[in-house]
């Protein structure tokens, strides 16, 4: 590629969608571009989050039992993960989880449904609690319940749900080596259901799942195609128990890298740096809060993450603001 990683900033920024060749010069870059490229990515997310940092508290609402054969993950059919399989919580549970987000001053309070669909009763249970939480602590309330029909979407956006969750996790071609159960064309109707009813979307992918570098920016273009709010980016944490329990190939420099694809290929969005961070940034973990906008506090679905005081000071030490109540 012949422009300079800030003449590719300024193209983004002046509306220029990225092309497949930009993206995958970003994931190739040598490492001795590796600050000139986190700068370029830098002025885009700071032009449209200044230096904010989104915090993002998730609840495991619904555990395992799940009849998908998803590789990567612990609660799916073919998972013989030791994890704690349960049904849905109680509402009480569900609000220890709200107070909880608040006390940790997220701005978002993620709630996880594992399973295929949400049964009704998940519904009822959400409908019941989603307006408390929203009255008592003013969270914004993004919800992961698998996919859903567009009466079912519509029904979460009357009740307040703010944001819905569902993951394209990789590219479209790569997609049958990671999940043979459902499609890549379901996972999408699921969030064109979300649109027409008028939520924000909330998808992000895996990396580290044996995909190719084009697999990558394929996933990158699409999300940015898809013009998603909210981009939350995970770095394989390969469970004991999973297929993918043996697939490690990643290392902190192209996880910043992916950022840097991620926030290039959909320059406004809330690039979250999600499950992983912790394992394969390591010690370079506050240079992926140039690309990206958001993190978790706390824990993931069944791992867990560094202690919440890590992350303010990491945020502190950017000299960043952390983002809570909207």
């Amino acid at each position: 590629m012949n422009t300079t990683w800030n003449e590719l900033a300024e193209a983004v920024l002046e509306g220029r969608p990225l092309t497949a060749e930009e993206g995958l010069s970003v994931l190739t870059a040598p490492d001795a571009e590796l600050l000139d490229l986190l700068t370029a990515a830098y002025r885009v997310r700071h032009h449209y989050h200044g230096n904010r940092v989104a915090l993002n508290f998730l609840i495991n609402a619904k555990s395992g039992h799940c009849s998908e054969d998803c590789g990567y993950c612990s609660q799916s059919s073919v998972s013989r993960a030791e994890i704690a399989r349960y049904d849905l919580v109680d509402p009480d549970k569900l609000l220890e989880g709200a107070r909880l987000a608040a006390e940790r001053k997220a701005r978002t309070y993620c709630t996880v449904l594992s399973g295929r669909a949400p049964s009704r009763r998940d519904l009822d249970v959400v409908a019941e609690v989603v307006p408390r939480i929203k009255a008592r602590w003013k969270l914004a309330v993004c919800l992961s319940p698998g996919f859903l029909t567009r009466e079912q979407a519509t029904a979460l956006k009357a009740c307040g749900v703010d944001r819905i969750n569902h993951n394209l996790n990789t590219s479209r071609r790569f997609y049958p080596q990671i999940c043979t159960t459902h499609d890549y064309d379901q996972r999408l109707e699921t969030l064109r259901a979300v649109r027409d009813a008028g939520m924000e979307i909330c998808s992000g992918g895996i990396v580290g799942m044996g995909e190719s570098e084009q697999d990558v920016v394929e996933l990158a273009l699409q999300l940015g195609e898809l013009r998603v709010e909210a981009q939350p980016i995970n770095f394989l944490l390969p469970i004991e128990g999973t297929p993918l329990s043996g697939v490690t190939r990643l290392n902190p420099r192209y996880c910043l890298k992916v950022l840097c694809l991620m926030r290039l290929a959909n320059p406004p969005c809330e690039l979250r740096i999600a499950a992983g961070r912790e394992e394969h940034l390591g010690p370079l973990q506050a240079l992926g809060l140039y690309p990206a906008s958001s993190i978790f506090v706390g824990d993931y679905l069944t791992c867990g993450g560094q202690p919440p005081e890590e992350d303010y000071r990491m945020i502190e030490a950017l000299g960043f603001e952390p983002v809570g109540e909207q």
